[in-house]
């Protein structure tokens, strides 16, 4: 049950952040798809996959929880998988806990693709993101976010 708080209007410097932030999700991932693409090829979407798949163990990852990490649909992330398989850099094998299921297994050449394209991506976040952050406390700032996130 929610408790109910009187209405506070923004101010100012609250308006702006509530303002910017729709604009910050819209063309940050964007900015950072355009120069992985422009430089390696690869898009956020595929960087991603191919990133959470070299953190998670055995580099594999059922096929849902995948998706999930990526905040894609399955469908979406199938799609991006079937792409990422064709270049060589992952591979679909059947789920160890259930065989009708399928997992991502990130390949020898998904690692060293990640690898090459590892100095693009962080670059480009650095522009686009963290360049713009001087003088802001990026500890207290990412803690503010998970919650958010979090929903707490």
């Amino acid at each position: 049950m929610t408790t109910e708080r009187p209405a506070r209007p923004l101010t100012p410097d609250e308006d702006a952040l509530v303002r910017a932030l729709p604009r910050l999700m819209y063309a940050l991932p964007r900015a950072i798809d355009a120069d992985l693409v422009r430089e390696q090829q690869l898009s956020l979407s595929e960087w991603t996959a191919l990133s959470r798949l070299s953190e998670a163990p055995q580099r594999r990852m059922r096929m849902g929880e995948l998706a999930a990490a990526c905040e894609l649909s399955l469908s979406g992330m199938t799609r991006i998988v079937g792409r990422l398989e064709g270049q060589g850099t992952v591979e679909r094998v059947r789920s160890d806990d259930d065989a009708r299921g399928w997992s991502a297994v990130l390949t020898d050449a998904g690692a060293a693709r990640l690898e090459r394209a590892w100095p693009s991506n962080l670059a480009s976040v650095r522009r686009h993101f963290l360049d713009h952050l001087e003088g802001v406390d990026v500890g207290r700032l990412a803690a503010a976010i998970q919650r958010v996130a979090a929903g707490h």
